[in-house]
């Protein structure tokens, strides 16, 4: 059934871990390196840039041939915490459920070839949320200020997409309240916009074009500008035979004036005690993966694939921008997009099971919409007994 929700669910997470495993060996490659390299992406079976690099060079970790990284990871762990608790979230899950999830209990990390906590793979922006909560035991909702600004909150927010699945505002207002704890200004802000348009993409028939025009009535600030500015470019482009290359240039011309960091993602000793916009609070900024993702779906007519394939090739946060993709497409179009040798790839590849954790969420998901119609349906007596004269 193309409007099961079950179905979906289990092509949003197949897409977050295919965007992930697709874009982690190239990441923060810049699009002309990965050409030169490469030529294009487009199979799992692809060897990490860095695989030839010893194991310190490399911080003991390995990618490519279907492994994730900490997007999934992450993404798999706040469906955990619904399941734990069975309910909406905020900032309060994100001080105990989710310093539980990546601090306090051992999983598999694939790119560590062993089991241990999640936190020892995390980058900074994502340790910070151990920091602030369990070590500064600070007030849940202001655990996100301070932190570096990035795109770590965004890109494994998608379940709470489906836990308001068909209401993008109520999925945008639960992300900022549970994002908070974690992350601040536009990196926060990002974080509502994926969930926003993770829930529009349930909508039965909806389109790439009416998902974006919805998280368009929601954005803010510096986030929706770049939006705005990528899906203008994408417009002019779609439909002109223009080669991916051009298109990179094009969108990354457009990203550049609410992003400052362009090809320059690295971070390495000459970096020490530079001025820099990047990762600072602004209402004027954005991060980049969010409109890339979505300038690349709507610039191929929401086509799963293709726009995954075409975000990871344009470079830098590589597996973010797949990962943003690959949930709001795949929550659109159903599971008719889940390759089975590719989920058979990332199962084996990363020890998990994504179909059967797919499942189990929507089972807890079902609980939390069946009761939301309930407490709308009481609302709704409750109201209709008011008096209004």
């Amino acid at each position: 059934m193309p409007n099961s929700l079950r179905g979906r669910v289990r092509a949003m997470l197949h897409g977050i871990a295919l965007g992930d495993a697709l874009g982690a060996p190239v990441e923060k490659l810049s699009a002309a390196d990965i050409r030169a390299r490469y030529g294009r992406v487009t199979s799992l079976n692809t060897a990490w840039h860095k695989m030839n690099l010893d194991a310190s060079a490399r911080n003991g970790r390995v990618r490519g041939n279907g492994i994730v990284t900490d997007d999934t990871l992450m993404t798999l762990a706040l469906m955990d915490i619904y399941g734990d608790v069975g309910r909406h979230l905020d900032a309060w899950d994100m001080a105990d459920g989710m310093v539980r999830q990546i601090a306090w209990i051992p999983r598999y990390v694939p790119e560590l070839q062993r089991e241990t906590m999640l936190i020892e793979r995390l980058f900074y922006p994502e340790k910070w949320i151990f920091q602030r909560h369990q070590l500064s035991a600070c007030d849940p909702r202001q655990g996100g200020v301070g932190n570096m600004v990035n795109c770590g909150a965004a890109m494994y927010i998608a379940p709470i997409g489906v836990a308001n699945a068909a209401d993008p505002k109520a999925a945008y207002d639960e992300a900022i309240a549970f994002a908070a704890g974690h992350q601040e200004s536009f990196g926060l802000e990002a974080a509502g916009i994926v969930a926003a348009a993770v829930a529009a993409a349930f909508v039965p028939g909806t389109t790439i074009e009416a998902i974006i025009d919805t998280v368009l009535g929601l954005a803010k600030d510096g986030t929706r500008a770049a939006i705005v500015d990528i899906v203008g470019v994408a417009k002019q482009l779609r439909g002109t035979g223009a080669n991916h290359e051009a298109v990179c240039d094009a969108f990354h011309a457009a990203i550049a004036p609410y992003s400052p960091m362009g090809d320059d993602v690295n971070h390495v000793a000459d970096k020490a005690g530079r001025l820099t916009d990047a990762y600072r609070p602004s209402r004027l900024n954005a991060i980049e993966e969010l409109p890339l993702a979505l300038g690349f779906c709507l610039l191929n007519g929401g086509d799963f694939r293709l726009s995954i394939e075409d975000g990871i090739n344009s470079g830098r946060d590589t597996d973010s921008i797949g990962v943003m993709a690959g949930a709001i497409l795949g929550a659109m179009h159903g599971e008719s997009v889940i390759d089975a040798e590719d989920r058979e790839l990332l199962n084996s590849a990363n020890r998990f099971d994504l179909t059967a954790s797919a499942d189990a969420f929507t089972d807890t998901v079902k609980t939390i919409l069946d009761a939301d119609r309930r407490a709308a349906a009481l609302r709704d007596q409750a109201r209709s007994a008011l008096a209004f004269s």
